[in-house]
Formats: structure tokens, sequence, C-alpha cells
């Protein structure tokens, strides 16, 4: 068979697995989980409201807020204050406590600021258990507890022009202010579920995996959920096969009586190898190592070129070469340019579809889990124990492909195409709003200087400078996948953001200045150069993939879709330019309002705006 004629065959077969996937309800067809229950808080949920003035208002405790926090330290910042919802820091790893839970880029480069604490991870990819210690001994290292705020939604923010300040008020009672404020809340924290039919109806208990309920599995978090003991009699549901389910199929396939498995799309199962730390490895590594492992990463993952690849797994080794192929392409490459590129993806689909014969022993089971679709259409797997779980004679495989999805829940089953699966338990492994306005997970809204909220004024997809800021809204920041410079290792972003939010408030400090803001000519020059990329073509190819986050469930052309407004120019380049911009010194787009009173163009005259 032709090139040509094999590229004609894989695009029809994926146009017809995505068909079959497709649904008119788009991302409607999701519910969203009260962000706010917390089963892990066992003690008092109420406090005392606060009244009283800081200097940052840091809202999200997880790697986005701790990052900057810790940033802020280092630029001089005295009082901070981190609120969130959750009963302590660790974001989603405070969150995701299902047994197996694990990071799927390695630790060395995920778990951030390890340059600073001296801390090296006790493996590749380390558990959550991990995760979770370190991220709160952070919190520790840069005095982030001081003043934080724990069990608390932020539930406006109002800006006051008089004071240039911001009043916050929270669900707790508070009404506080801040001179600067973040929004750090993450881009994976307000749970959703299918919209199903009689949920509520069922007798047992049923959770989302971002709240596990022990009380009734037995064990705890870690590998292998710590045995899990209270299941052995139990018959347990799991919906969805994406990277959590990946990862808390394995364990609840080994203790659970029977465990059925409902899935809509199959995830590309990649090796995982993960492996203990190498003492001899960890006592060679010099200043600064993390930063360039990093660095490397995420150029070897954008497709760029290196002479070495230090992190060395399924990430460097495909996404590579892959990237590059399509981002030719992407920026206007001939046809065969396209075409190379699909019969590389079509030759690393094939390599996973292989896996799952070799893992699997049943074969219409095999054929269920094999993934068709492109392979930048999902985020990729990691697992070796995922697919092997499927030998299993407790475990079952649902596919709810043919009879579009799960039909509906009774009192005590999950029924699909008129079959009934008894169970004790269901646990929706289904992921986090993702394809809604920014503002929309952390459950509050902004009031800017003119009365506008940031809600209406980001209804159509965000407005930025730089992805960080935004006119008629000042000294006030935003971290996340916010039109800036997207990886894969989404710790390299938010620390990246960390530090220049950090720097910008710390010159602002430095310099005498009361309030800034990027200028509307700023925003909008820098919405042009996000619209107008040269990349729009990946536009085109989400809209040809298989329905997920990624496209907004079919909807690729969602402002507000998953990283919707990632820099095209990529991450390296993007770090790079605002690496630039600080050392120029100049704060160019900014305006700035000074404690006298006077507001100067901090992009007009670098000597005389920003010099107290």
């Amino acid at each position: 068979m032709t090139s040509k004629a094999k590229v004609v065959e894989i695009r029809e077969k994926y146009a017809q697995e995505r068909d079959r996937r497709l649904r008119p309800d788009g991302i409607n067809q999701y519910a969203y989980l009260d962000g706010a229950i917390d089963p892990y808080v066992t003690g008092p949920r109420r406090r005392a409201p606060l009244f009283d003035d800081v200097d940052v208002v840091i809202i999200g405790g997880g790697i986005s807020g701790i990052s900057l926090g810790a940033e802020l330290r280092k630029q001089g910042v005295k009082r901070i204050r981190v609120i969130d919802r959750a009963g302590d820091f660790g974001g989603t790893w405070y969150w995701n406590r299902y047994p197996g839970a694990q990071c799927d880029v390695e630790s060395y480069i995920y778990l951030p600021l390890l340059d600073d604490t001296g801390y090296i991870p006790s493996l590749k990819y380390a558990y959550q258990e991990e995760i979770l210690a370190y991220l709160q001994s952070l919190a520790r290292h840069f005095d982030l507890y001081d003043d934080a705020c724990f069990q608390t939604d932020v539930d406006l923010l109002e800006w006051d022009e008089n004071a240039a300040s911001w009043i916050v008020t929270t669900s707790q009672g508070d009404r506080m202010r801040a001179k600067y404020v973040a929004l750090s809340g993450g881009f994976l924290q307000l749970p959703k579920i299918p919209n199903v039919s009689g949920v509520e109806a069922f007798r047992g208990p049923v959770f989302h995996t971002s709240r596990w309920d022990y009380g009734f599995t037995g064990g705890g978090p870690g590998i292998d959920g710590q045995g899990l003991p209270k299941l052995a009699d139990k018959k347990v549901a799991v919906i969805g096969t994406g990277a959590t389910g990946l990862q808390c199929v394995p364990p609840l396939g080994r203790h659970a009586q029977q465990l059925y498995v409902f899935q809509r799309t199959p995830s590309v199962v990649l090796e995982r190898n993960n492996r203990e730390t190498d003492p001899t490895w960890a006592e060679r590594l010099e200043p600064g190592w993390q930063k360039r492992r990093m660095d490397n990463f995420t150029q070897i993952t954008s497709g760029m070129p290196v002479d070495e690849d230090l992190v060395d797994d399924m990430w460097t080794h495909i996404f590579g070469p892959i990237t590059l192929a399509y981002a030719k392409y992407w920026r206007g490459g001939a046809q065969e340019t396209s075409e190379a590129a699909e019969l590389l993806d079509f030759e690393y689909m094939d390599r996973a579809r292989r896996r799952v014969e070799s893992a699997v022993e049943r074969a219409e089971v095999a054929e269920a889990l094999k993934p068709y679709y492109p392979f930048l259409c999902k985020r990729p797997g990691f697992h070796d124990e995922y697919l092997p779980t499927f030998n299993r004679s407790n475990v079952t495989l649902i596919d709810t492909v043919e009879s579009g999805g799960i039909e509906r829940i009774t009192e005590n089953a999950v029924v699909v195409d008129g079959i009934a699966y008894e169970v004790d338990c269901v646990i929706f492994a289904t992921g986090f709003d993702t394809g809604r306005n920014y503002l929309h997970a952390l459950g509050m809204d902004v009031i800017g200087r003119d009365g506008e909220r940031l809600s209406d004024r980001f209804e159509d997809g965000m407005q930025t400078y730089h992805g960080y800021a935004t006119d008629g809204y000042p000294n006030l920041f935003f971290q996340g996948l916010t039109q800036t410079g997207g990886t894969h290792n989404f710790t390299h972003t938010l620390v990246e953001q960390a530090k220049h939010i950090a720097y910008v408030i710390g010159a602002a400090q430095a310099r005498g200045i009361e309030a800034l803001e990027p200028t509307a000519e700023a925003v909008q020059d820098w919405v042009n150069t996000i619209n107008t990329s040269a990349l729009q073509g990946r536009v085109e190819f989400l809209a040809a993939c298989t329905p997920g986050y990624y496209n907004a469930e079919g909807d690729a052309k969602n402002a507000n879709r998953f990283a919707a407004g990632s820099y095209a120019g990529g991450a390296v380049r993007f770090f790079g330019m605002l690496e630039e911009w600080r050392r120029e010194g100049a704060l160019e787009g900014f305006q700035a309002r000074y404690s006298t009173g006077a507001a100067e163009d901090a992009s007009a005259d670098a000597t005389s705006a920003f010099h107290a």
C-alpha cells in the first residue's frame, strides 16, 4: 500500500471512531461537583472572619500558589496570604488521594524548587503521598502557613480605586484587603461527572476519584491503596479510563471482588518503567540541575533538537519527533509534510495498539482497549499494570460507545445497552472542568476599576498581556494555561509564571508604584499574536480528533477549551521572551500610578516612569 493510500485509510478509520463518540451536548454532557466538599477535613470548618490588610493574596495553594509564594519571598514580600478551599496546601495532590495516584511527568522536573530545598524524590515517578508531603514542606520552608486561610472560598474580588487595593470577600465572612491578588487556582480543580440519569437513586457510595471514600474502601493513599481491605466482598464500578482510571484500576482490580470498568474512549498506554532514585546520580547533581533538566524536557517535547536527552522516557522518545513532524505542517508546510507527520503518528499509535495485543489475553477485550485517533489528540497514559489488569477473572471491561454511553444508574446497578451491572459502589474517574470560562472552576468573580466583571471580559476567551494580566484590573495576575507557553510538564509553565509575576510585584514595590496594569494596546497586541498564530492549524487538527478535553468534546473552536490560547512559538521561546523582558527592566506594556497619584505609561520611558 502506498503512503498516500495508507494516510487515507488511517483518516477514514479515525474519523469513524470520532463520529461514534461525538455527542450533540458537547461539554454540557457533564455536571460539576461542589468544589468545597472536603472528605479529608475532620475538625471545625468555620473560623472567625478576617478584616485585615496583607501585601498579596494568592488564591490557590497548589503548585501554582506555592511557587508564587516562594518567588515573592525571594523578592522580599512580607505578608502573603494563600487562600484555598482545601484543608491544607497541596492543590491537586491534596484532593487526588485515590490509590495508585502518581505524577506522569518524572518527579525530578515535576516537583518545583528542588534546587532551593535540596530535596530529591525517592522515585522517578513519585506517588501522591510523597508529592503532597513535599509541597507542604515547601510551604513551610517559605513560611506560607503564617497567614494562610484554608477551607475558604473566595466569592468576590472588588478593586477599590481610591485605596488602590483589592477587597477580598470569602465564604468565611472575610472582608480583607490586599495590594496584589494572584488567581493561582490551577486548571484541574472542579470535578466533573457525566450527566447520567438516576445517580441520585443509587443506594451505595458514589464519589469522584478526587474525593475518595476510604471509609468505604478501607486502606489509604499509596501504590496499592494499602490493600483496600473493605472491597474484598464488594462489586465496584469505575467510570472513566483517562489518566486517573489508568492509575486506580490496577489496585481496585487486585482487591475488589468484582470490578467493572466503563470506557468511552481507550487511552494510549505506554511503558512507565518507574524506578528508585540512584543515590550516586543524586550526589553528582550540581546547582541549577533542575532548571537544565526542565528546559531539556520542554525542548525535546516541543520538537526542538538537543544534544542530550536528560529525562530519557516515553515522553521524550515519542513527543520529540512527532511534535516536530506536526509543527512543520502547522507552520505552513506542504501537504507532503502533513502526510509524513500522519504516517509517523500511525507508527507510534500502531505501537501502542500492539502493546495492547501483547498485554491483554482475550482478543475481544484487547480490541476494545485499542486507541484509534492521532497521538496528539489526547494526553497519553503511562502504566505497566493497567492493561494486564484486564486479564483478571474479576475485572470486566464495559465499552459504552456502541450504546451511546451509560444509559442510566439505578438503585443498585449501572445500565449499559439494557444490561444492568449490579454494583455496591460507583466511582467517577472523569476528570475536571477544562472547557469553560477561566473563573468557572474558581467559583468566583472579579470586579475591576470601571465595574466590569472579569467573567464578562473573558466570556469568549481570555484577553491578557503575556498571559498573566489584563487592562482594567490593576495589581491582578493569573496563573495557569492562560495565553502562555504551555508545556507537557505543567510545573514548568507554573514556575516560570511565578518567577515573572513575582518580579513584576517586586519591581512595583521597589519603584514606589501604587497600581499597575497592562495598557489596552499591549493586551490587544498579545491577543492578536495568539489569534493570528501560524499554529492555528492545530485547531483544524483538534477538530478531527476524537472528543475529549483537548478539543472541548469536539468543539475545537471553543475559546475556553483546554490550552486554547497557547503561544504558537512554543514554551521555550515564550519563557525566553519573558526572561528578556525582565532583563530590560522597563516593564514594557504596563501603565503605572505612583503613590503620589500621578499615572505614567510604564512602556513610554523606562528611565522616568520606573524610578521612584
